[in-house]
């Protein structure tokens, strides 16, 4: 009776618009990986691995690589970090908890070039905020340029990602403290457990779904970042803070066509093979717990 109430060709326009616009570009973009693709070619030549051995050579796509895991594991666990925490403070009985909650998750539905723009004034090195408040505070020795030093500016942006990405993992957090039983919280508290006590026996262990769900997205969505560093740095200064999107754009815009197609792919494979394992290891976590 079911089977003939939702038949199963209900779902082929859905799976259509999926091969149309997942399925399809994919494997196209695949194929041209292997060829010569460019701007100035009049007909394009499959090249076989020439493109895969041409990226392993270039020093740039190497520092975009290693930039890339150093902002994918700091906000990775930043934003998960400070998500729990709002998450552990805004779901007490406070007054103001729900208006606290909204002002913290609103920068995420912020689009992230309207916050790049904001926190270029904010990083300004004479008329930013950060410096006023350092030279205010008598600590003008540690005013610095943070988005035209190597040495500051991967760091500038990863603090502003994770002031924009916290709510969204203080909100996964909450829903996830709000199902666990109350009963277990109070028998806790008659037996005399403190409250890290209860957070380390009880709240963190209910909460491996939450964490599934929050380090997987914060990882991937991470390790795909562009407009951001695109705002504030476009990838300088020089190639400091260069990460794979803005190199593929880079080469894009170059017209390496071809080339680009490749490095993308090379950045799924490296988001599949991390993500793969670290989704096995949080699921196997809830298991356990």
């Amino acid at each position: 009776m079911e089977r003939r109430k939702y038949p199963l060709y209900f779902s082929f326009p859905a799976l259509a618009v999926f091969l149309l616009f997942f399925i399809t570009p994919t494997l196209i973009g695949f194929y041209y990986s292997f060829t010569d693709w460019n701007i100035n070619a009049d007909t394009i030549r499959f090249t076989g691995l020439d493109n895969y051995r041409a990226l392993f050579e270039e020093p740039r796509l190497r520092t975009a690589f290693v930039n890339t895991l150093i902002f994918s594991a700091c906000v990775t666990v930043l934003q998960n970090g400070s998500g729990l925490a709002l998450a552990m403070v805004l779901n007490a009985a406070l007054k103001l908890r729900n208006v606290l909650r909204m002002i913290f998750f609103l920068p995420y539905v912020i689009s992230p070039i309207v916050i790049g723009y904001i926190f270029r004034a904010i990083y300004h090195p004479e008329h930013g905020i950060v410096n006023q408040i350092l030279h205010g505070a008598g600590l003008a020795a540690l005013a610095q340029d943070w988005l035209n030093d190597p040495n500051y500016a991967l760091y500038s942006i990863i603090v502003t990602d994770v002031w924009r990405v916290a709510g969204f993992s203080m909100v996964v957090y909450l829903a996830g403290l709000q199902f666990i039983p109350k009963d277990l919280l109070e028998s806790a508290s008659i037996d005399g457990a403190g409250y890290w006590s209860k957070f380390r026996s009880i709240q963190f262990p209910l909460l491996a779904p939450a964490f599934t769900v929050n380090v997987l997205l914060s990882m991937i969505g991470s390790m795909k970042v562009f407009e951001m560093v695109m705002v504030l740095t476009e990838g300088g200064p020089g190639y400091s803070t260069e990460v794979f999107f803005t190199y593929i754009r880079s080469m894009f815009s170059t017209g390496e066509f071809g080339y680009a197609t490749a490095v993308n792919l090379m950045l799924f494979l490296l988001v599949t093979l991390v993500g793969l394992p670290v989704l096995h290891a949080m699921k196997k976590r809830e298991v356990e717990m």
